[in-house]
């Protein structure tokens, strides 16, 4: 069972944080450079304040024309730099150039410390200004210098300042993703490395899990090597066990057989009756554990073009009457993943079947058949006979049934097919063919190995 990838995972992992670690940078540096731009502004008009002050004080009249500012700010209208000087009573005793045909709004609040009180309020041409006041005594009577700078043009600072702020993350938000993801190639090596040696293994290439890996996934090529070496002596630890068996069975089973023969009666005709049936039984498991350790037994592959031309030759000169035509494959055909004697067991006996059966003309051929659990080998095997209705067809494949008791043989050798079949994971088909008789369709699992075949 698969579910997802790690490097996909790892990077949308990482992709995920990084957006979130960027987006928070982003407003974050905005806020810095907010309140440092904020902080700057206050500070300028702080500046200007004291400036003002210190004409006035030096002046004693709030009416000299010594007291200006030289920042040329104040001389542009409706700029949102503006300063004043009123009494008390709040009569305008002297003001700059850019204070025309308005009105500042008053200052509310409190005063700090060193007299000063401070307020954001808007012009009435809808200007955010940042507002500074102090008071100033002269000769008992007290005087207000308010000024003002634009806190408007802050705001689009920091606009600014943040739509850069973000097109500069998402850039570098973008190499960060692309590293990532180079990244999790790099760390992912090791796996796919891991993979490929296995995938050898069973394919057949390689007899264990041969490499180099990190920490990480070294004591799982240890395991799976392990693994291997476990299986095949569990594999010849039954095998032995299982033909020991068998040997110990056939002595008292011959000898029942024999006594029972030299003797008369109907309790010699059950005991070899009886017997016959039990040496048929121990033959049929004995065969059917030589398959299964056989076969359960990875890193073997076999070449059915080879194996076919062998068998092609052979049959025709056990059936010198039959015509056997064989078609050759290219080059491109996949390797049977598993034993050579089995497959020359399977194909030899349909070969062999195809050609009892026939009247003269049998054809081969040998195909790449892709499905949905991957690549098969398709031998295809059909003749000229009479052939088999769908129910014979479906019975044959029993074990030791047999259509025509007149032909030689034990009936044995499709079940031996379909047991074998079977242990592969493969598939046997047998239906009407295109010549008249019988097609027999085996479907075997493949190795992803592909040579030149010679002839």
């Amino acid at each position: 069972m698969r579910k997802g990838s790690i490097a996909a995972s790892l990077f949308w992992l990482s992709a995920g944080w990084l957006i979130v670690a960027l987006v928070a940078t982003g407003f974050l540096l905005t806020d810095l450079y907010s309140r440092a731009l904020d902080t700057s502004l206050s500070e300028t008009l702080e500046f200007h304040v004291e400036s003002l002050a210190g004409d006035l004080l030096e002046s004693g009249n709030p009416l000299s024309d010594t007291i200006s500012l030289t920042d040329p700010r104040f001389n542009r209208p409706r700029s949102g730099w503006y300063w004043t000087i009123r009494d008390a009573d709040g009569q305008l005793y002297n003001l700059s150039t850019s204070v025309v045909g308005i009105v500042l709004p008053a200052v509310t609040g409190s005063s700090d410390i060193s007299g000063m009180r401070t307020a954001v309020l808007d012009d009435a041409f809808g200007t955010r200004m940042r507002v500074i006041e102090r008071t100033v005594t002269i000769a008992s009577k007290t005087y207000r210098i308010v000024v003002t700078g634009s806190l408007s043009e802050v705001l689009k600072l920091v606009d600014d300042f943040r739509g850069q702020t973000f097109i500069v993350l998402g850039a570098v938000g973008a190499m960060l993703a692309i590293m990532s993801v180079i990244v999790a190639r790099i760390a992912m090596r090791p796996i796919s490395r891991l993979r490929n040696a296995i995938e050898r293994v069973r394919e057949g290439d390689a007899e264990t899990v041969g490499g180099v890996y990190p920490n990480e996934i070294a004591p799982l090529a240890e395991e799976v090597n392990e693994l291997l070496r476990s299986n095949a002596q569990i594999i010849e630890r039954a095998r032995n066990q299982v033909g020991n068996l068998a040997h110990g069975l056939k002595t008292p089973i011959a000898v029942l057989r024999n006594e029972a023969g030299a003797k008369k009666g109907v309790l010699a005709e059950v005991v070899l009756t009886e017997s016959e049936k039990m040496s048929t039984m121990v033959a049929t498991y004995l065969e059917r554990a030589r398959l299964a350790a056989r076969t359960s037994v990875v890193g073997k592959k076999a070449d059915g073009t080879m194996i076919m031309l062998r068998l092609t030759r052979v049959m025709r000169k056990i059936h010198p009457d039959c015509t056997i035509a064989f078609q050759r494959p290219d080059a491109s055909l996949p390797w049977f993943r598993g034993d050579e004697a089995d497959l020359e067991e399977m194909a030899g006996n349909l070969l062999d079947n195809a050609c009892k059966w026939s009247k003269g003309q049998v054809g081969v051929r040998l195909l790449a058949e892709r499905g949905d659990t991957g690549t098969m080998l398709l031998i295809r095997i059909d003749d000229n006979g009479p052939g088999l209705s769908d129910e014979d067809a479906h019975k044959v494949l029993r074990r030791g049934v047999r259509l025509d008791e007149k032909t030689p043989g034990s009936g044995l050798g499709l079940d031996i097919v379909k047991e074998l079949v079977d242990v592969y994971g493969g598939s046997l088909d047998l239906r009407r063919s295109a010549l008249g008789g019988l097609l027999a369709e085996l479907r075997l699992p493949t190795s992803r190995l592909t040579g030149m075949t010679k002839s």
